[in-house]
């Protein structure tokens, strides 16, 4: 099984290519904090690069920004090339199924008309929440028992890898 779920900042503005036959693609690197800090204190960070293909390309370029925090899940795929030399050269890159928009409204640089508003719309009118808000209204009658809801685990931003 191949599969990646990343959580990092964008590290420069998603810029928007196609290839001969026209198909959109980003590619762009990920910034994801390590879960521990180094020796002098410092958290460190990996740099992975990704690559989004179509109308997930798209929407990076048009809503996200450099600093934005995204989640990616995709595979992992590898590469190797012949360079000018000759030299037998590899490449790793995440190639994204799917990203999710992290950051909050008011976290976005974007004013009116951000990412945010679209994320909210597109999430409103997609089919799953419609059959999922049905759901819930069928059974608000039916109380069913959490055996998590005592919990109350005290987790601080200095516990988050990111």
């Amino acid at each position: 099984m191949n599969k990646v779920f990343l959580v990092g900042r964008i590290t420069k503005d998603p810029e928007l290519r196609r290839t001969n036959s026209g198909i959109p693609f980003v590619r762009f690197t990920l910034a994801i904090n390590r879960r521990y800090q180094n020796k002098s204190g410092e958290r460190e960070a990996d740099f992975i690069s990704c690559i989004a293909w179509r109308q997930t390309a798209e929407l990076l370029a048009r809503y996200i920004t450099k600093g934005s925090q995204i989640g990616v899940d995709g595979n992992i795929q590898t590469s190797s090339f012949d360079d000018q030399n000759g030299v037998r050269q590899f490449s790793t890159q995440v190639v994204c199924e799917s990203i999710h928009f992290l950051d909050t409204r008011r976290q976005s640089n974007h004013d009116q008309g951000g990412y945010g508003q679209y994320a909210n719309n597109y999430q409103s009118n997609n089919q799953y929440q419609d059959n999922y808000n049905s759901y819930q209204n069928e059974n608000k009658e039916q109380k069913h028992e959490n055996p998590f809801e005592d919990l109350n685990p005290d987790i601080s931003n200095d516990d988050l890898p990111f």
